[in-house]
């Protein structure tokens, strides 16, 4: 069984038992969390496309933790006008295992 799933503006490929990175979602460690908004649900050989989604599928999972990830380095620079700044981001996730995957 194979879903895809929106959440913060991005797709990701769901399957159970996967873990994925998703941005990040207030919620605490241990809690469910449900997603509603199906794009495409794959149950053996049928696929059902969504338009734009799926009536009534929902994926549900599990939060693993949040966390931040790697600092990435913002450095810019411009010659010979003595303007250079230097900035790190560590952007924050939350950690997802997916349950199940439903069509109801």
């Amino acid at each position: 069984m194979l879903a895809v799933v929106k959440t913060g503006g991005k797709q990701y490929i769901v399957s159970p038992g996967q873990k994925i990175k998703i941005e990040k979602v207030e919620k605490k460690e241990g809690e469910e969390i449900t997603f509603s908004e199906v794009l495409l649900l794959q149950k053996g050989k049928t696929l059902e496309i969504g338009t734009p989604l799926v009536g009534a599928a929902k994926v549900v999972g599990k939060v693993l933790k949040q966390g931040k990830q790697k600092k990435v380095i913002i450095f810019k620079y411009k010659p010979k006008k003595r303007y250079k700044i230097k900035k790190g981001h560590r952007q924050p996730f939350t950690e997802v295992e997916i349950l199940k995957i439903s069509n109801i």
